[in-house]
């Protein structure tokens, strides 16, 4: 074989190699620029039943997190429905994730609204949580993972979306409305 393409073909190997050293790797987060992990996002947050969680301690299991507001009649059930069939898709192939929905509105997405909200949708297992936390927190999250919001008279304003976290906590995968079936991303 000619020198040169001896060569070619080693760099064509190692590059080969790399690509599947960095896929294996978790590499997954660069595909999220910006996007923080669960451990660098606010901590404490409130659930529909008033216990504390810290989002560090769901590391460990796949993490599905989303913003929503209880009293939202239009992107939030889009937003619950796509995440009941990320649900069902887990529970297709036996796998688990930790279900997240954090509220947009601190001064009403109260434990008792989260309650609610759970008991009229019959959204009971107990890996979805449903949260809620102190306005700067609330901001915070939704500026660190990128979820835009604003108010509108008594109405928050607010995209379709949801993140996927591995079970270290970092960023997979970004779903929004250009992901046509959120479950097809898991």
């Amino acid at each position: 074989m000619p020198g040169s393409l001896l060569t070619s073909l080693r760099r064509l190997a190692c590059a080969a190699l790399a690509a599947v050293v960095l896929a294996t790797t978790g590499a997954a987060a660069a595909a999220l620029p910006g996007v923080a992990g669960l451990a660098d996002l606010p901590q404490r947050w409130r659930d529909d039943d008033g216990r504390e969680l810290v989002l560090a301690a769901l590391a460990g299991e796949r993490v599905i997190l989303t913003m929503a507001y209880a009293t939202c009649h239009r992107v939030c059930p889009l937003t619950i429905d796509a995440l009941a069939r990320m649900q069902r898709r887990l529970d297709e192939r036996g796998e688990h994730a930790q279900i997240v929905v954090v509220g947009y509105d601190p001064a009403n997405d109260d434990p008792a609204a989260w309650r609610q909200y759970r008991r009229s949708r019959h959204l009971d297992r107990p890996n979805w949580h449903f949260l809620t936390g102190d306005e700067a927190s609330t901001n915070a999250l939704a500026h660190a993972l990128g979820f835009d919001y604003w108010r509108y008279d008594e109405h928050v304003m607010h995209e379709l979306r949801a993140l996927v976290f591995d079970p270290r906590g970092r960023p997979e995968a970004a779903l929004g409305p250009e992901t046509p079936d959120w479950a097809s991303a898991l």
